[in-house]
This record gives structure tokens, sequence and C-alpha cells, in this order.
């Protein structure tokens, strides 16, 4: 740890992304725009739940340097910087800053210690990559050769948004050359306010989660709880519909509920509880294979809120994967498609979430013939759907990008 051009062909596909058709270019050789280092500013941290960052800039750094920086962390010491090799490629960047200091500080704490980081590693010709519209207040001196804002979530519905949020977006959306979005209904809201977005739903890593049809030990704290299990995988947060879990384990006591993930924002004294409730915290990404592979149904128990309104669950690929059966709350980009072409079953309310549970258990009881041809449904559907598609489209996107910077076009045009 350290402190401190040639021509493009265009290639139209309708790629299950919208339906819609989106232009992507199929680059003919090396250009001058594949030099260049990103920089990620995030509200997530990397070593939080692996999920859409974790995918997409582990790609990136494959084949150029990546520094993602964090939000600060207030540890009463004086302010520094602390930069971590995760892979070869990528750096995760931590500011520290001291207690107490007003909003105004520690903006200009961030940008002198951002500005030390540049210099330090050299940062010359680079994207500048947003999760997070916040870090405008300390970047937005930067003169980097692309802007590319990745907005997986509407954050103002989120729990505990800064009220400025939306303003810092609005200055985002008007600086970035490109947007991306987590899904399709973020799309659609986005869509009309940046002439250059594009969907970019969650993604799968099906070969990862594959291993869980191949009947992997069940991990020691899972092995002794009975069946049917009902399992989740994720953030524990207000996105969850937490009544509905509860009523759920009440309705069928039988039932068994794994929950894996970190509670965050929420606090836990609030989870339901219950004997067939079983709360076992956050794992590896590599071991969640190892734990779908032994549930009978996997859950997606999503409340219907302003905070839920534009998800695109990247677990619902990621169960399907597995080859589990899932039954979800409406999330409009679950409903589409994954509902729509009968590979989540979608509940609303304990009522229907036990009748679906119940007939998910019964079609997939057995390796008959309706699981069979279920698992043909989704392969097909999982054929075309990879993180590394979707950085190769995302990556030939920046590129297009620069090359209108670099013909003195401006932003977004």
């Amino acid at each position: 740890m350290a402190t401190v051009a040639p021509g493009v062909a265009a290639d139209e596909r309708t790629d299950g992304r919208d339906g819609e058709k989106h232009t992507f270019a199929e680059s003919n050789g090396p250009s001058r725009t594949d030099s260049y280092d990103l920089v990620c500013l995030s509200h997530l941290r990397w070593d939080f739940v692996h999920q859409r960052p974790q995918h997409l800039l582990s790609r990136c750094a494959r084949s150029r340097r990546v520094f993602f920086v964090e939000e600060p962390i207030f540890d009463g010491g004086p302010a520094r910087i602390d930069v971590t090799p995760r892979m070869d490629g990528l750096q995760v960047v931590v500011p520290h800053l001291p207690d107490g200091l007003a909003d105004a500080a520690v903006a200009d704490e961030q940008r002198r210690l951002l500005d030390g980081l540049f210099g330090a590693h050299d940062i010359r010709r680079y994207a500048l990559w947003y999760y997070t519209p916040m870090a405008l207040a300390f970047s937005r001196h930067l003169d980097p050769a692309v802007t590319v804002y990745d907005c997986m979530d509407e954050l103002s519905a989120f729990a505990f948004a800064p009220p400025a949020l939306r303003e810092h977006e609005a200055e985002l959306l008007a600086r970035a050359d490109v947007v991306f979005t987590g899904g399709h209904s973020l799309y659609e809201a986005k869509r009309h306010q940046h002439p250059r977005a594009y969907p970019f739903p969650s993604s799968v890593d099906v070969k990862h989660f594959g291993q869980a049809r191949l009947g992997p030990d069940d991990p020691a704290d899972q092995a002794g709880i009975p069946h049917p299990r009902l399992g989740y995988f994720g953030v524990v947060d207000e996105r969850l519909d937490l009544e509905l879990i509860g009523g759920l384990a009440a309705r069928r006591p039988e039932w068994h509920l794994v929950i894996l993930g970190p509670v965050a924002k929420i606090d836990e004294a609030s989870l339901p509880t219950a004997p067939n409730i079983h709360y076992l915290g956050q794992k590896a990404y590599g071991d969640l294979p190892s734990y779908v592979a032994h549930w009978d149904v996997a859950l997606l128990p999503f409340a219907i809120n302003e905070a839920t309104r534009y998800i695109s669950p990247t677990k619902t690929p990621e169960y399907l994967a597995a080859g589990r059966p899932a039954v979800s709350t409406p999330i409009r980009d679950v409903v589409r498609p994954y509902g729509e072409q009968g590979l989540v079953r979608i509940a609303d309310g304990v009522d229907e979430l036990v009748a679906a549970v119940e007939a998910t258990l019964a079609e997939h009881g057995s390796d008959g013939d309706a699981r069979r041809s279920w698992l043909r449904a989704v392969d097909t559907l999982l054929r075309d759907m990879s993180w590394d598609r979707t950085w190769g489209d995302m990556e030939t996107l920046i590129s297009e990008a620069m090359q209108r910077r670099g013909r003195g076009l401006y932003a977004g045009v």
C-alpha cells in the first residue's frame, strides 16, 4: 500500500437491453484513443459487495491503469490518501481526512489529495468515470479526455441521499460525454436528459455462477439448515421488503429463509426474526455459487417504492446462471424481460409470494421436463449476456467520445 485512429465500422445490433437498436463501433485496430488511464470516483467501496463497478472496472484494468477513488474516511489523523493495488492495473484510492471539517473544507482537501494522486502517478490522459455526482465538488476543475457517467441507480431516491444530489447530477449530465444507465427503466428516465445515453442493464459471469450446477459442497454454516431453503444474497437495506420477508416466514414455518449480505442504512433491530430466518452475513463473491447451489428457490423480495423504481438487480441473471429458479416482487426490470419470458415468477404480497414459491417448488422439485425446458430457455437468454461484452461496448462508446472530443466537438454532441 502506498500513500500518496484508424477508421471504425458501424455495428447495429438489438442486444436485449431494451429491444431497441443501438449502434456500436467495431474497431479496425489500435487507435490513439486506446492509451489512457481511467479514474473512477465512487460512492461505493471496492471491498463492499461485488457488483457492477467491480465487474466493469476489473475488465477495464486488463488494458489500462484504473484508479478507483472511494469516499473519504474520517479518522482524526492528518489528511492523506492510501493507494492499494487490488489486481494488475487497478488501484484503490482511499482519502483519509480529519474529523470535524466543514463541507467546503472536505471538498478542498479531497481536491488537493486528488491533484497529488495525479502528480504522483503521472496521470495525464485519462477518462473520468463518475458513479456519484457529489464528486463534482472536488473534481470539476479537472480536464479529462472524456467524462463518463455510469448511472447505476437513482441515488436521489435512496435513504440519506444528500439534498444537493439532484443539482449535482444535472451539472454532471451537462458535462458528461457519454452516459450509461444500470437498467432499462433508468434509461427511460435519463434518455431525454442526455443525447448520448445508453442502457447497460446488469449482466452476469455465467461461468462463475454456473459452478453452482456442478454440485459443490454445502458451506458449513448453511449445511445444517433444513429444506426447503429460500435464499437471497445482496445488501440488506431499505430496498428490501422486510415485512414481506417476515410474513413469508410466518406463513410457512417449514420453509427456511437464508439471507446473505451486509446490513446497511437500516437498524439491524428492524430485521424480522424467526427460527426459520437465517442471517449468515456477507460472503465472498467467489463463495456465492456454493451457497446458491443448495437453495430450492432464490428470492428477490424487494419493496416497491421510490428506492426500487429503477433498479436492475444484478442477482437476477446470477440466480439463473446458477440454475436456481427465482421469485421476485414486481420490479420493472425483473418483470421485463425475465417475468415476461417465464424465467422468473412475479408475486406481489405475501399471498402471491407463497403461491409462487409453492408452484416453483413443484415445478423444480425434480429434473422433469418442465425444469429442463426452463433451463434451456435460461441458457438461451444468458448466451448473449456477459460483463465482457458489456465492457467491450462501453469501451467502444468511450473511444468514440474521445474521437469526437479530438475533433473539437462539444461533449454530448
